[in-house]
């Protein structure tokens, strides 16, 4: 071998490792077909050399905007466009020692899907998946799934990202094997908006709310703070770091995609969580307020109610309490919607297969509360309660052009008086309320409706312009007496 070879081949070996891989590397979010944010500041990133100067161009035919920067001495850079415009047909390119591009770039609408195995669970899985891979091919619909997986601490280091995933136009090739939930939420907003979406789906079946809260969010409450210790244990090795591990999946599939530009969050999860339903009352909101101080503003946030379930006993009631927590963060916190699916359950089986009805009505809802489009977005949810005659008269809110009973006359609804034992109700919808009575209570003083694991009920609102389906009442309360899940004392 030549000796300038050899001196070379040796110069190689030395070299820091660093330097070794130091071709300009944008972040695993960033491929070819990808979706970038509209109308935001939308943040760019990845690794160089340490110091390098990195050239970042988007370009759309013979507009390009060209930013630069310099990496530091770990060798991060980023930069941020300023707010760009929907359309398709964007290159994105990044430049230093090397050059990549990634082609058929989308400017759109960008929503993480979320959650446990409803969102998991894919169209193959589910209800008409020959009519959905029919109606599949959707160039301005992009799909990003991130690989199941945990972490004891957040991943920081792209490089530790080998498993991301990349985005793909929707096809009926691949339809298939994404998130059902998150595709028909996507697909609906796709063709309403008229813009391109990106849906990234990041969830894992069977885990809890707590794992998807950073450690920092659960330690700063006292009523979550028991659960740190059970992450120390498994930084530690005293115990598996699994799915269920405190703050794990947010480690491991949450904090790598900070701080790529998205519009919202979609989350069906809960299951896991409700034989501690009181407790979710206060974890699902710290977890919601925890991704937005992530994400550093208030993104809108959509869940999907506990579909009806046996839950081992139909008529218990921690899947009704659950219900009641998720409804709860509705109230107390802006820009969190619900969609409810009271009649899109199945007794016998806790991952019900008409996912089509879900991601629709999480679009319904997101089309109203976040875009503004004049429809029903949501169905009744109780405003309050009145007693006169015997009788108790429920008000609701979001009843759109009024109120109905689907099928037959309503049922669901249980009433009680000072005794606190409930009783199957008589109720009729007057005008815009529901008149509730029985002739076993005499002075009521509680209305219970759709209080149970599964409950059959029928009360839904009116479309105020017959382009939206009709869309169910939420379950609810009008007392405050002890829950089931309440912790014992």
């Amino acid at each position: 071998m030549r000796l300038d070879r050899v001196l070379l081949l040796a110069a190689v070996l030395v070299l820091p490792a660093n330097f070794a891989n130091a071709d300009v590397t944008p972040h695993p979010l960033f491929t070819n077909n990808m979706v970038l944010q509209q109308g935001v500041e939308v943040p760019v990133w990845g690794k160089a050399d340490p110091d390098e100067e990195v050239t970042v161009a988007l370009a759309q035919g013979e507009v390009e905007v060209v930013t630069k920067t310099k990496a530091d001495k770990d060798g991060k850079w980023s930069v941020k466009f300023s707010k760009l415009k929907a359309g398709t047909g964007y290159v994105l390119s990044f430049e230093a020692k090397n050059k990549v591009v990634f082609k058929n770039v989308a400017v759109g609408e960008v929503w993480i899907g979320s959650g446990q195995s409803n969102m998991e669970m894919n169209n193959i899985g589910c209800y008409d998946i020959d009519k959905v891979r029919a109606g599949a091919k959707n160039p301005n619909l992009r799909l990003f799934t991130v690989a199941t997986r945990t972490a004891i601490a957040p991943i920081t280091d792209q490089g530790d990202l080998e498993h991301f995933s990349k985005w793909d136009e929707c096809t009926p090739e691949n339809v298939g094997g994404f998130s059902a939930a998150a595709y028909h939420f996507g697909n609906n907003l796709q063709k309403s908006l008229n813009v391109p979406v990106g849906m990234i789906h990041t969830s894992w079946g069977g885990t809890p709310a707590e794992a998807w809260t950073s450690i920092e969010a659960l330690e700063a409450d006292p009523m979550l703070k028991h659960y740190v210790q059970s992450a120390a244990n498994a930084a530690k090795g005293k115990q598996p770091v699994g799915p269920g591990t405190p703050a794990s999946l947010y480690n491991a599939m949450i904090h790598p995609l900070l701080p790529f530009a998205i519009k919202g969050a979609i989350w069906y999860q809960g299951e896991s969580n409700a034989g501690r339903a009181y407790e979710y009352r206060t974890l699902f909101q710290v977890m919601i307020q925890d991704w937005r101080k992530k994400w550093g503003y208030e993104l809108p946030f959509i869940c999907v109610q506990l579909a009806p379930w046996h839950a081992n006993d139909a008529d218990g009631v921690s899947w009704a309490e659950l219900r009641e927590a998720q409804l709860l963060a509705t109230q107390k916190l802006k820009n969190v919607g619900m969609a409810v699916i009271t009649d899109a359950g199945d007794l016998y089986d806790i991952h019900p297969r008409d996912k089509a009805t879900v991601g629709n009505r999480l679009a319904f809802s997101a089309r109203g509360m976040v875009y503004g489009q004049k429809i029903v977005s949501s169905g009744p949810v109780y405003k309050d309660m009145k007693v006169e005659d015997g009788q108790a008269i429920v008000s609701f809110e979001h009843i759109g052009g009024g109120l109905q009973a689907k099928y037959q006359s309503l049922n669901g609804f249980e009433i009680c008086g000072e005794d606190k034992d409930f009783y199957p109700a008589k109720a009729v919808i007057k005008g815009e309320t529901v008149v509730v009575s029985s002739p076993k209570v005499k002075k009521p003083v509680a209305v219970r409706f759709g209080w149970k694991n599964y409950p059959v009920v029928n009360l839904f609102n009116k479309s105020l312009d017959g382009k939206v389906v009709a869309l169910p009442a939420t379950p609810f309360r009008t007392d405050d007496f002890p829950l089931t899940t309440m912790p014992k004392k």
